[in-house]
């Protein structure tokens, strides 16, 4: 059984209403109050944002947690499989997952301690002590979770379409698709791999992993002042992302309406995840010259050829002294900006997965991952585009695709996924 932590509404009622509990716990029942120690503080956590144990960030809320998130220095991410053909067993493991997501997002172990040697404990226990570190879970189902089996067709969303071939797809299939797709992100590798491994356990006989992928960025610790992240081709990476602050720019960019024709996915969000390899060694052996004109900016500064500072706008008209322009035609950021008409969030990691033993050369790149409203009107057409133009392609290759209709948020009691079922 999954430890449920002390609401806050528990909390006011021990502290506030019913004050005698916590009194009792004080002084003569030390053993209680140190087992509740750490979900008191967990509730404190939800009105400040912080706690004695780190930093914490809701699981529970009207939108998922982890998309407008600030990005936290570690993902790793799962996609998994049904082997189960029973919708009650679906329903059964995300109301699971739900539980024990909340509880590891507050930093606790999941389900009752267990000294039975004789019986598997209830909790892998490599996060054990450790903060909650800003853990974020964000669920989503793949096209192929609406297939026959669970009688669910009609349900699903006109944006969830498979994604049509791309200029520069080598797409293999241990790294594409899923029937579930689950974004882990978190401040410490270690908890986040803890979570897809908990998850992963818990959903056996009904899910079984069909790929993963750990990512990371430069940490807070190594860039206090929270400076755009650089990509491993040392560029700035998601300059021109929209302003998550802004909730008209939200709900234009990101969030799902009931009125897009998929009540269920009212809140909800699109995420497409690309696996890209950085042909690594063709790069480090091109000119800095080469490399700025192919991003369209400078490297060292982030700035828009032509400009000084990561954030001016890029003059697409100023021609140099050849009469050549100065952002060239194919740049990527030239071709991904388009008009300025179409947006995405990004929230894209770095990866690395040692060595390609084969061609003698490093395997890592971006795990690119962004959400919009419709993939059809926003990734879809930017990524066309920029698969038959881009001078980007010279350098990478995209190995694996994907694409997840996140569920809207869950409320306290509830479960993900409770929309659709």
């Amino acid at each position: 059984m999954l430890k449920k932590p002390i609401s806050r509404r528990d909390l006011l009622r021990m502290a506030g209403v019913g004050g005698a509990g916590l009194l009792f716990g004080a002084s003569g029942m030390g053993g209680v109050w140190a087992a509740a120690e750490k979900s008191v503080s967990a509730s404190v956590a939800k009105e400040t944002g912080k706690s004695s144990n780190g930093e914490f960030v809701d699981f529970y809320g009207k939108h998922q947690a982890g998309i407008t998130t600030p990005a936290q220095d570690f993902l790793v991410f799962a996609a998994f499989d049904l082997t189960t053909e029973s919708l009650a067993d679906v329903k059964k493991l995300f109301q699971t997952w739900t539980k024990a997501s909340a509880a590891m997002a507050e930093g606790h172990m999941i389900g009752e301690a267990n000294d039975n040697v004789n019986m598997p404990p209830s909790d892998t226990g490599e996060a054990a002590g450790l903060t909650p570190s800003r853990t974020t879970i964000t669920f989503g189902v793949g096209a192929s979770f609406f297939d026959s089996r669970y009688g669910l067709a009609a349900k699903k969303p006109a944006p969830l379409a498979d994604l049509p071939p791309f200029g520069g797809d080598e797409l293999r299939e241990e790294w594409s698709g899923g029937d579930i797709g689950v974004q882990v992100n978190a401040n410490d590798l270690q908890i986040a791999f803890h979570a897809i491994r908990n998850l992963a356990r818990l959903a056996r006989g009904k899910a079984v992993l069909r790929w993963t992928q750990e990512g990371f960025q430069r940490t807070g610790g190594a860039d206090p002042s929270g400076a755009t992240p650089r990509n491993l081709m040392g560029f700035k990476d998601g300059t021109n992302n929209p302003d998550t602050s802004d909730d008209s720019v939200m709900n234009k960019v990101v969030w799902a309406s009931a009125s897009d024709g998929a009540g269920w996915m009212e809140g909800g969000t699109y995420m497409v995840v690309r696996r890209i390899r950085i042909r690594v060694e063709v790069w480090d052996r091109s000119t800095l010259g080469d490399q700025e004109a192919t991003f369209g900016r400078h490297r060292a500064s982030g700035a828009p050829l032509g400009g000084s500072q990561e954030h001016d706008a890029p003059d697409f008209d100023k021609l140099d002294e050849k009469g050549k322009p100065v952002i060239p035609v194919n740049a990527h950021m030239r071709l991904a900006r388009g008009d300025g008409s179409i947006q995405i969030l990004r929230r894209s990691y770095s990866y690395s997965s040692g060595m390609d033993h084969k061609m003698g050369q490093l395997d890592a790149g971006l795990l690119f991952i962004c959400f919009n409203r419709d993939t059809s009107k926003q990734f879809t057409p930017m990524q066309k585009k920029l698969g038959q133009n881009d001078l980007l392609n010279e350098y990478i290759v995209h190995v694996g695709s994907a694409q997840f209709a996140c569920f809207p948020g869950v409320r306290e009691g509830g479960y993900i996924g409770e929309t659709l079922f």
